[in-house]
């Protein structure tokens, strides 16, 4: 079976043995996959996913858990919020674009009361409390965060601001280790296995098979030897992003480039190279989420300015967001200044980050001196904090829209913390797929025998970014693929 480009298919009559069988074929053990597995198996079909690594959990598993739900969850409403599909689209609308998808939106939107009924029903624990703090994640087990700037500037103003950020209960968290994304894949993979779902690890995807027009299997590598796996049914690809292939990140997302973060290194766009090798549709391929490495605690107490001394974004807002207008729209410049009692104040705040908790580099008496030892133009940061401050000292801020309960002048001694290219992120953009989570032929026709759903598809995100709409599409459109692929 061997070729020099390991990526395009191979015909079904080159195949001379077919090392294993099943009505489903499933790549990636992470949470689209899981997904499709458990709902595969509940449609009656012989379920067998191939996984990278030696275990299930993918990037899911080291995530801090939150799935992007709304609607008027049961958790929602039991906390006291409002909410409904139609405000959830509208924030989504605004917030996730420019050019994202309605059709898949208005989908989500409409079955996410369903969806986490589902992943209560498949042992997924909410617990009934809501943290209310800027921050990354939760630092506690608490079950309902605000994880996209809903009650932020200029948010708050498209639709009535509701929290969906729905985060699994653990403790012992520990973020980029064993996160609360831990708690939402444990279950699901208990339960797929309890269904009769097989898997095959260390098993590493190469290539489609086709039969026509239709695929019918996957040659995948296990410690080094060629293997041929037959899909009576469907094959669904759940391999995760592209961050980590950098001649896929210099070709679409070159502002990520020797930038990767959030995910793991088997996120190298193998899946959608394989889709493309027969002509499947791609989207939103320069789409990127940003970290941006600071500590919301801190950030919110401070001004955010470019490197032209000027403020460039509501320091209260979602981090993600920050962390995008920081390296898309600033070049990656940023420095955080901040009062010396704001900056102890926000030290001993509660913090998921507290390794986010940077020293200052500049600390000085006056702004004008500070303004100096960073080197700014002369009168830029004067100018800029003259004018936050006298509008915070009435609480408001007409610039950039900071609420008001973090609108307090900035006073003296005056530090900056250097936040000079402290980004990372990952790809947003992949497959283009149905709401039926069917690939998509450049042609506009599904590809007969093809799924695909999680971040090797262009999902509900197509610029912007929420905390859990990975987890949340990734597991939403996971069961769609199942689903799907099961029907054949």
């Amino acid at each position: 079976m061997a070729e020099a480009n390991p990526i395009r298919p191979l015909s079904v009559g080159q195949v001379p043995t077919w090392h294993h069988e099943a009505d489903v074929v499933v790549a990636g053990y992470g949470i689209a996959g899981v997904s499709a597995a458990i709902e595969a198996a509940r449609a009656g079909a012989d379920v067998l996913v191939l996984e990278r690594t030696s275990g299930w959990g993918g990037a899911a598993a080291l995530a801090g858990g939150f799935i992007y739900l709304g609607g008027g969850t049961p958790l929602q409403k039991t906390l006291g919020f409002e909410d409904s599909p139609e405000n959830m689209k509208a924030f989504m609308m605004a917030a996730l674009g420019p050019g994202a998808d309605e059709e898949k939106i208005t989908d989500y939107c409409n079955g996410s009361v369903e969806h986490y009924q589902w992943l209560v029903d498949n042992g997924v624990p909410f617990k009934e409390s809501f943290y209310g703090q800027p921050g990354w994640e939760t630092p506690f087990d608490d079950g309902l965060m605000y994880s996209g700037g809903e009650n932020a500037a200029p948010f708050n103003t498209v639709a009535t601001p509701a929290p969906r950020g729905h985060v699994p209960q653990m403790t012992g968290k520990r973020t980029g280790e064993k996160g609360g994304g831990f708690m939402l894949m444990k279950p699901l993979v208990e339960t797929a296995e309890k269904l009769g779902v097989r898997h095959e690890y260390d098993m590493r995807v190469q290539r489609l098979i086709m039969d026509g027009d239709r695929v019918v299997g996957i040659v995948a590598k296990q410690y080094g030897k060629e293997i041929a796996v037959r899909a009576r049914t469907g094959v669904v690809l759940a391999t995760g992003s592209f961050a980590y292939n950098k001649e896929m990140v210099q070709a679409f997302a070159p502002r990520l480039m020797g930038k990767p973060g959030a995910s793991i290194e088997e996120h190298d766009g193998k899946a959608i190279q394989m889709a493309q090798a027969i002509g499947a549709d791609l989207a939103h391929m320069d789409a990127t989420e940003v970290a941006f490495f600071g500590d919301p605690q801190l950030m919110v107490r401070g001004i955010l300015v470019n490197a032209r001394g000027q403020r460039y974004v509501n320091e209260d807002t979602y981090p993600g967001r920050i962390g995008q207008e920081t390296l898309l729209r600033n070049d990656n410049q940023a420095y955080l200044v901040i009062g010396e009692a704001a900056y102890e104040e926000g030290s001993a705040a509660d913090s998921s980050t507290p390794f986010f908790r940077f020293q200052p580099k500049w600390v000085a008496e006056t702004v004008e001196e500070l303004e100096s030892d960073m080197g700014l133009p002369e009168g830029t940061l004067v100018s800029t904090v003259e004018v936050y401050n006298r509008h915070a000292e009435r609480g408001e801020d007409p610039v950039l829209g900071k609420k008001s309960e973090w609108c307090k002048p900035i006073g003296s001694p005056i530090a900056a913390l250097d936040l000079r290219n402290f980004t990372a992120g990952f790809t947003l953009g992949g497959l283009r797929t149905t709401i039926n989570s069917e690939v998509l032929h450049v042609s506009g026709e599904p590809i007969p025998g093809l799924f695909a759903a999680g971040r090797c598809t262009a999902g509900v995100c197509a610029g912007g970014y929420a905390s859990g709409t990975s987890l949340g599409d990734g597991s939403f459109y996971g069961r769609r693929a199942g689903i799907a692929a099961a029907k054949g």
